[in-house]
């Protein structure tokens, strides 16, 4: 009878932890630098932006919706999912449907919006966001301080302050520029939990 009584308690408890659709303070978008991940996690999946005449810089890995502490994930949606073709349509910013599909599963259902506005959001985020030639373009292999790239992109997006963008590595390598937006898209600050600075010199490989 007590451990019932105790289950029974627990219950509202669970069921207000859930994540709601819709419910959230502000997005995350995150911009993978492809080189990092074709040297570790793209290596022998055949992956078409890791093609060396491709020269891909940075690739969408996502728009996450964020509190101002902690994030919503997997939430269950009404809205209408994806369609395969949709999907397809993000591999020009996201570099597979595959990607597109797991992020709208994972963060997407968490918007409050159908999937094909999750995407159009997506992409609406990710062309906000100005990449600095010096990236784009990286002719050779250096090695930066976190700081130094954050100062590219402020450069080229007037909007762009240091508390909005965050900068992390993968074993020593530049590894993801994360840029915290408004629900409408505005730059903003992040919150202190998402704020990851690489806090180390990293390799920031040339594309190619």
């Amino acid at each position: 009878m007590k451990r019932l009584l105790s289950v029974a308690l627990l219950m509202p408890l669970q069921l207000a932890a859930e994540d709601v659709p819709g419910e959230f303070d502000y997005y995350v978008l995150a911009l993978s630098w492809s080189p990092t991940w074709c040297a570790t996690e793209g290596q022998g999946r055949d992956a078409a932006q890791c093609a060396p005449d491709r020269r891909v810089g940075f690739v969408v890995h996502g728009l996450w919706p964020q509190h101002e502490r902690g994030w919503p994930d997997w939430c269950k949606t009404p809205q209408r999912d994806p369609s395969r073709a949709e999907s397809r349509g993000m591999e020009d910013i996201m570099g597979s449907a595959g990607l597109a599909w797991y992020q709208w599963k994972k963060h997407g259902r968490c918007s409050g919006l159908s999937g094909m506005d999750y995407y159009q959001a997506t992409r609406e985020a990710a062309q906000s966001v100005a990449i600095p030639p010096v990236l784009r373009l990286l002719p050779r292999d250096v090695r930066v301080e976190a700081a130094m790239v954050e100062k590219a992109f402020i450069d080229v997006n007037p909007d762009l302050t240091r508390e909005a963008i965050t900068v992390t590595c993968d074993d020593g390598r530049l590894d993801e520029v994360r840029i915290c937006l408004t629900r409408d898209l505005q730059s903003r600050a992040c919150a202190p939990d998402a704020r990851r600075d690489c806090r180390s010199p990293m390799l920031v490989e040339a594309p190619g």
